[in-house]
Formats: structure tokens, C-alpha cells, sequence
């Protein structure tokens, strides 16, 4: 059964290289044959939050925020495309997910993390490990860690080098486990 797995991405900086790795998780999970979708922070352009999207009386949240409620409320999965700044969280993304609480509650969320150096985001990991948890959503065992994210993936989001080679070993894995939890929390609904 096909799933409908969201990507979700933080980034505002110039020259954004996690892009690369959200585009490689949607050719690799569309090539499993299910649906994989971006949503991207810096796009979706919600304001530094002030009213989570629940906190507003029915028809009156901004259009942009109503219309993403919507789709994450349809979607079996997630997966969070989670830079390391400062040893800490994306503030784009941990900002466009603050807006929402049941709308991921009782999903699974994988975390790919990434940075330019060799730490591959861990630390932001491990973060977005306890907020997502927090927040509802079962976080899958199986990590997915990208480091000096633009040696690893080319322009074109293409796996090169030793990196792209681990990347591509991890990547099995970490869709598998996905999926499985997704389709698993899919049959409970």
C-alpha cells in the first residue's frame, strides 16, 4: 500500500545545502513507490509563532497555516530533515512544527540529520528526538545521519564519495523502518 509521507525542511540560510537531502528522501521514497512530498519552512512562510494554528477559532488561521494543517492532518508519516545549529535545532523548522500539535499526534517520524562538519547533526537528533515525542509521534529506532552534507550528496542531490556511499547503505534501513511503523500506525486508524 502506497503511504503519504511528508519531508519536512527548516532551512532559511543562503546556499542551503540540507535541501540536497530532502530531495534525495523524496526520489528515494517516491522509487519504494509511495508519495513523498516536501514542505519547506522558508516556502510556507508562517510567522514566528504567536497563535498555534489550534489556538484559533474555526475559519480564521492564516490561509497558508490552515492549508498545511490540512495536509499533515492526511499524512501516514514524516520525516524531518533536521540541520545542526550551534549543537541545537533549525529555528525554521522547530518554528513551522510549533504552529501544530494533533496534527502529528499518534504518527511516526524518522529524523534525518545533517551538518557540514563531521557530526552529522546529532546533536539536533537527539533534540528533535525528545520534541517530537513530546509532541505525540512515535520517533523510529533507526537514524539517519549526513555528515559534510556537501561532499555526500552533489548538486543534484546525487550521492558521491564515501559519504554518498554510507548514505545509500542507510538509507535502506531507515525507509524499511518507516514504512513499517507507518503502515503499522495506517491499520490502527
Amino acid at each position: 500500500m502506497a503511504l503519504d509521507i511528508l519531508v519536512l525542511y527548516g532551512s532559511y540560510r543562503r546556499g542551503r545545502l540540507g535541501i540536497r537531502l530532502a530531495d534525495y528522501l523524496i526520489r528515494g521514497f517516491e522509487g519504494l513507490g509511495h508519495q513523498a512530498e516536501l514542505i519547506d519552512a522558508k516556502a510556507v512562510d508562517l510567522p514566528m509563532l504567536d497563535l498555534r494554528y489550534s489556538d484559533y477559532p474555526p475559519g480564521d488561521a492564516p490561509a497558508a497555516m490552515a492549508r498545511l494543517a490540512e495536509r499533515l492532518t492526511a499524512a501516514d508519516a514524516f520525516v524531518f530533515v533536521a540541520g545542526e545549529y550551534n549543537r541545537g535545532v533549525q529555528p525554521g523548522l522547530k518554528n513551522l512544527v510549533d504552529h501544530y500539535l494533533k496534527e502529528f499526534d499518534r504518527r511516526p517520524a524518522a529524523i534525518a540529520s545533517y551538518s557540514m562538519g563531521r557530526f552529522a547533526g546529532v546533536n539536533s537528533h537527539a533534540d528533535w528526538t525528545v520534541t517530537l515525542t513530546a509532541m505525540g509521534m512515535a520517533v523510529v529506532p533507526e537514524r539517519l545521519s549526513v555528515g559534510q552534507i556537501g561532499q555526500t550528496l552533489n548538486e543534484q542531490a546525487q550521492p558521491q564519495g564515501e559519504g554518498g556511499a554510507a548514505l545509500e547503505r542507510g538509507f535502506a534501513g531507515f525507509a524499511r523502518n518507516l514504512i513499517w511503523w507507518a503502515e503499522a500506525a495506517k491499520a490502527a486508524r
